[in-house]
């Protein structure tokens, strides 16, 4: 299976670091799938979803949540189809592929065209979920007991699995994989990152609220730290036409918590961290 030669260079929508640029080259280099890790709202769902856009390939998603199996992603057998399908003397009975439906995984092995697979969020599963894959994402094949076929992919997809660090993947399932770090973007790429998003907006506005956001991410203690997607949603609402345009100017830098905070802070006991720490310093 040969590798495609075009280049992931990001897109107008997702600024993609260089050191992610090389770990998508790498991956597909190796032919081996791209393991992305970082805290949540760093953009990793979001780059294969920019991946498949940039190359112009089809995307599959397959979002893992605690309750799936890794044979879900190959195929489901419905036995309970076929015996009440035979009980009711139906002439389908006779073909069991009737009874089997494709997984992601079969989807994107029997793809006409190179496509790009995303497994978001692995870690949500079971832990021996990923150890059930390593043969399927190793050799890019599969057999199918009930049809004694095997399913083999025609076209290598491009696979990218997501991780929020939920729980550690095991070591077999690690070194099959080409492993990427996304580091929560510093000062100067988060510009850029609310440039692709609000083109127009106030350098005014973006200084002020950024002092904000970075101010509130070191605060030691909280329990879930805003991250881009939370700001991006602040954003939103500071430039909205109904709030005041002075809600953040004249915001009280002596309190802890910003104007708006719904938008960036999602539980209570950070909302009562901040509360603590704004009384002890006006004391």
């Amino acid at each position: 299976m040969s590798v495609d030669t075009q280049q992931f260079v990001g897109t107008d929508q997702y600024i993609a670091t260089e050191s992610l640029k090389l770990a998508v080259k790498a991956a597909r280099t190796l032919q081996k799938p791209l393991l992305v890790k970082g805290e949540p709202g760093t953009g990793k769902t979001l780059l294969a979803e920019q991946v498949a856009q940039s190359l112009g390939l089809k995307l599959m998603t397959w979002h893992i949540k605690s309750t799936t199996k890794a044979q879900q992603g190959l195929y489901e057998y419905d036995a309970v189809s076929r015996l009440r399908d035979s009980q009711l003397g139906d002439d389908r009975v006779y073909d069991i592929k009737n009874y089997i439906k494709p997984g992601k995984l079969w989807e994107a092995f029997t793809s006409e065209e190179r496509c790009v697979l995303l497994i978001d969020e692995i870690d949500k599963a079971d832990i021996e979920f990923p150890n059930d894959l390593l043969h399927e994402l190793d050799k890019m094949s599969f057999f199918v007991y009930e049809t004694g076929e095997t399913i083999t992919a025609t076209q290598r997809p491009i696979v990218i699995i997501t991780s929020n660090n939920e729980k550690e993947l095991p070591d077999a399932f690690l070194r099959r994989c080409f492993f990427h770090y996304i580091e929560f973007p510093d000062e100067s790429t988060m510009r850029e990152i609310i440039d692709v998003h609000f083109p127009k907006i106030s350098a005014t506005l973006v200084n002020q609220a950024l002092q904000v956001f970075f101010k509130l991410r070191q605060v030691s203690g909280l329990k879930k730290p805003p991250s881009t997607s939370e700001l991006i949603d602040w954003l939103s609402l500071l430039m909205a036409d109904d709030m005041p345009e002075d809600v953040l100017r004249n915001h009280d830098k002596s309190k802890a918590i910003p104007p708006l905070y719904g938008a960036l802070i999602k539980n209570e006991q950070d909302v009562q961290l901040l509360e603590r720490l704004a009384f002890m310093s006006r004391r």
